[in-house]
């Protein structure tokens, strides 16, 4: 089983990605909790340039960081917990990629596509949850210093967040959207729902 959680930064998905994680292992799963981009060494490195600092970096130049980050991550991390049979639990993916470059950056979407199916080798999520969240209240919730891209102007962060709606209208099989407005708990009931189903009672 693997899960990816998406949405914009401030929605939550890491609190979620934690729950769940912890939810599975409660009901005797093996699981690999990781994150994107890092998730390896070389992809903590990467997340280091693609993220810190204020460096002025191009937009085709970020598109191919976080696709070398992708390609380390599933050779390395995903495709390997997977085949053991442990179920892997990832906070972003190639969707955040068609959202952030693709939608915000407003890049190729074909190009973005086609990039991430050779990152990935073709490795889909069986479900993905979109974390929906407004993107005002989202950055009302951010915590810590900023990265690099949580200090884009509000309207990038909306031409994300309409990008993530899009693309859930474009894969209705593998994505689910959940209102990330309520409290965290409220929250996780709604995930518990949709991936309970997929345990086989």
């Amino acid at each position: 089983m693997f899960i990816t959680i998406e949405g914009i930064d401030g929605s939550g998905k890491s609190t979620q990605a934690r729950m769940l994680a912890d939810w599975l292992r409660e009901r005797g799963r093996q699981v690999v909790l990781t994150r994107e981009p890092g998730g390896t060494p070389l992809g903590e490195k990467l997340r280091s340039l693609v993220l810190d600092g204020d460096a002025r970096v191009d937009a085709r130049t970020e598109l191919f960081l976080y696709a070398a980050d992708r390609a380390q991550h599933v050779a390395e991390v995903i495709r390997p917990a997977l085949e053991r049979g442990h179920a892997v639990v990832c906070e972003r993916y190639a969707d955040s990629t068609a959202a952030y470059q693709g939608y915000g950056r407003g890049l190729d979407l074909e190009f973005v596509h086609s990039l991430n199916r050779f990152a990935t080798g073709g490795l889909e999520p069986d479900l993905t949850l979109l974390l929906d969240l407004p993107v005002a209240l989202a950055r009302e919730r951010l915590v810590g210093t900023p990265d690099r891209l949580e200090r884009e102007a509000a309207d990038f962060h909306e031409r994300v967040a309409a990008g993530y709606r899009e693309l859930s209208r474009r894969n209705k099989v593998r994505t689910r959207v959940i209102d990330a407005a309520p409290a965290p708990e409220a929250v996780f009931a709604e995930v518990v729902a949709v991936v309970q189903p997929l345990l086989g009672g």
